[in-house]
């Protein structure tokens, strides 16, 4: 579970979610973000190192690009927590419409 623990910091999910939109140079991600160039290279390497993104150098550059295999075993393992959170999030908007409809019964009298 790598990939849980490289997510965990929201400067990498927010280089996940620029990568999702295609990929980019290592400058141009950096110029997204208040920090230096050289702790985004180290984001991108934990990211790397997690399988998240995969590098491949034109020239002088350092081009990134989202791998999504890691991502999708991601999601398979937490499936039955959504379905577990959907489950109670059903319920309680069941109750909520049963508090509404006993409210506009009680105005009604």
């Amino acid at each position: 579970m790598e990939a849980l623990a490289a997510l965990a910091d929201p400067t990498r999910r927010q280089i996940v979610s620029l990568l999702a939109a295609g990929e980019r140079g290592a400058g141009e991600l950096a110029g997204q973000f208040p920090v230096s160039r050289p702790a985004i290279s180290r984001h991108l390497r934990v990211l790397r190192e997690a399988g998240l993104v995969q590098v491949r150098v034109e020239g002088q550059r350092r081009v990134y690009a989202l791998d999504p295999a890691p991502l999708s075993e991601l999601d398979a393992w937490l499936a039955p927590y959504r379905r577990l959170w959907a489950q109670r999030l059903d319920a309680l908007d069941t109750e909520i419409a049963r508090g509404r409809r006993a409210r506009t019964q009680e105005d009604g009298r």
